[in-house]
């Protein structure tokens, strides 16, 4: 009798383990992250609003390329923003080229905070210095959205305090506190520029955030209006290197942090 509930048991076991080796490659499938980034644009389809992007301004998004020599399936893109102007541009160019072009630009929607860095959780503050975006999201509560990676390693050294704050984006909507949003038909068009520079390569798309269109002529002006915070001068002659730099090549600039928190901008 023992051996009999022995055999059994030993049959029941085999039994299970079978069916385990059967359905492992059937669940794998479900856990799997796109492995390339041609992988990229068949994932983010799979989100209603983005398949609705496509359908409102693939078209348009496609053509504005067209008129300067470039194409949806090898791109890379470049965002800058200057905040006092409330203006978001977008530059763009073929992967293996150096030099950016402006394919576009649009108008902030909606402000909050005043000029100067974000330093604290609560301050409104919308960022200013060198980012990247971090991550799509094609379901968020603003339409769609691009997160830009604040805190960076300057901001941490030049917090204000224990909680620096997050989750800035470049979003749809017309409200905001310390994001930029854009409304929900630009967001779109956006997005899709994104889009199609992660699908080509592009892991590292660059967002530089200035509080103004940094000329010595508004370096002169905003430094007079904000002449009782005395950290800004420093903090704007430091980001006006990397500003320089930027529209006088068209090239992306290459940053470090200092141990102060100041940026280097490498040649």
């Amino acid at each position: 009798m023992k051996q009999s509930i022995s055999r059994m048991n030993f049959f029941m076991f085999f039994i299970k383990l079978m069916i385990t080796a059967i359905m492992l490659p059937l669940s794998a499938p479900a856990q799997a992250q796109p492995t390339s980034s041609a992988d990229f644009m068949t994932q983010q389809q799979q989100y209603a609003r983005v398949r609705n992007a496509l359908r409102n301004k693939g078209e348009e998004t496609r053509r504005k390329l067209d008129t300067i020599g470039l194409k949806s399936s090898a791109l890379n893109i470049l965002f800058v923003a200057y905040k006092a102007e409330a203006i978001l541009d977008v530059y763009a160019k073929k992967p293996e080229d150096a030099t950016y072009k402006k394919l576009a630009s649009w108008p902030i929607c909606a402000s909050s905070g005043k000029l100067g860095p974000k330093r604290r959780q609560g301050d409104k503050q919308v960022p200013e210095g060198f980012y990247r975006i971090d991550r799509f999201n094609p379901a968020s509560n603003f339409h769609l959205s691009l997160g830009i990676d604040y805190p960076n390693a300057a901001d941490k050294l030049k917090k204000q305090a224990a909680d620096l704050g997050g989750d800035i984006f470049i979003h749809g909507s017309c409200v905001t506190v310390g994001c930029l949003p854009m409304t929900d038909a630009v967001i779109e068009e956006i997005y899709l520029y994104a889009i199609y520079a992660r699908n080509s390569g592009q892991k590292n798309i660059p967002v530089y955030i200035f509080p103004f269109k940094m000329t010595s002529e508004n370096m002169g002006k905003y430094k007079a209006l904000y002449r009782n915070n005395p950290e800004l001068p420093h903090f704007w002659e430091n980001i006006k290197t990397g500003y320089d730099k930027f529209i006088s090549s068209g090239k992306p600039v290459t940053v470090n942090v200092l141990q102060n928190g100041d940026y280097r901008f490498n040649p």
